[in-house]
């Protein structure tokens, strides 16, 4: 079994290990020739792969792939893998049985602190947004086209080792912005992998929320991280007065409760379901830091 994966960053590579831990064969593409050896050292082949030219040796890989995860941002072309191999799916990788594809719940859009599902119209804000729900269309009809059940997996607000209210508080960047009513959602890094491998292990195609139980205000995050430290927390700042980059400001104009009861109903248990315990274990364990 061999599982390729374009785009292997902080997720792919929590999906590479998950599927290593399976005996799965896994190849990973990346950007630069430092990161690929930092793939090959966690035991994944590595290809390095720009967006634009699928290499001899990438297409090599990709004949033998029986399992696909893209997780690569769409462009103003679209989605890179989908224009480079439009029509080919088949052709290129003969034994492919499950696609994977990394979306977010950005898709979705502002529904104002209220519950969305997977059947919840998509309204999305930002243009990347929309970029995202093109590209899953299309992945969906190439899964269709092709027979080959595929999966879109709409991700929440990642972190886990490196990437988290710990790393902030250390750095001194952490921000408690204060935005009536606001919640953000939010998944374990290491639950994106588990839930990839239980959808590739039953050839489930569909959408499916992969987000955790406790969707909260994003302030309540970094008081809990500072307590778990035994810190301050930096004083409340509002947000309509705060700096930020429009991309920060943007993702505070989108306020929803994403279900993830699908995936459960689809007998998915995830091992971090609530922060609160997972920064515990972070801490306890000492791998905040990665």
């Amino acid at each position: 079994m061999h599982l390729v994966i374009f785009g292997c960053g902080y997720s792919g590579t929590a999906i590479g290990k998950a599927f290593l831990a399976k005996g799965f064969r896994v190849s990973g593409t990346t950007r630069s020739p430092e990161k690929a050896a930092g793939l090959r050292a966690a035991g994944i082949d590595a290809f390095v792969f720009d967006g634009e030219v699928l290499t001899d040796e990438l297409l090599g890989a990709m004949t033998t792939a029986t399992h696909l995860v893209q997780s690569i941002a769409p462009r103003d072309s679209g989605d890179p893998l989908i224009r480079l191999a439009s029509g080919r799916i088949r052709e290129l990788m003969p034994d492919l049985a499950w696609i994977g594809y990394l979306s977010t719940v950005g898709v979705y859009g502002d529904h104002k602190g209220n519950w969305v599902t997977e059947d919840t119209p998509c309204v999305p804000v930002s243009g990347r947004s929309k970029e995202r729900l093109e590209a899953e269309a299309a992945w969906m009809a190439a899964g269709q086209e092709f027979g080959i059940p595929a999966a879109v997996l709409r991700l929440s607000g990642i972190y886990g080792p490196g990437r988290n209210a710990f790393c902030n508080l250390d750095r001194g960047t952490a921000r408690r912005l204060i935005k009536k009513d606001q919640v953000f959602n939010r998944i374990r890094v290491e639950d994106i992998g588990a839930a990839t491998r239980f959808l590739a292990d039953r050839e489930l195609g569909g959408i499916y929320n992969v987000t955790d139980d406790r969707p909260g205000p994003p302030q309540d995050v970094i008081v809990e991280a500072a307590r778990l430290m035994g810190v301050e927390p930096p004083p409340e700042q509002p947000f309509e007065t705060a700096e930020l980059t429009p991309m920060a400001r943007s993702f505070y104009g989108e306020n929803k409760r994403v279900s993830n009861a699908k995936l459960k109903a689809a007998g998915f248990a995830f091992e971090f379901p609530t922060y609160p315990a997972s920064l515990a274990q972070l801490l306890q364990q000492d791998r905040w830091r990665g």
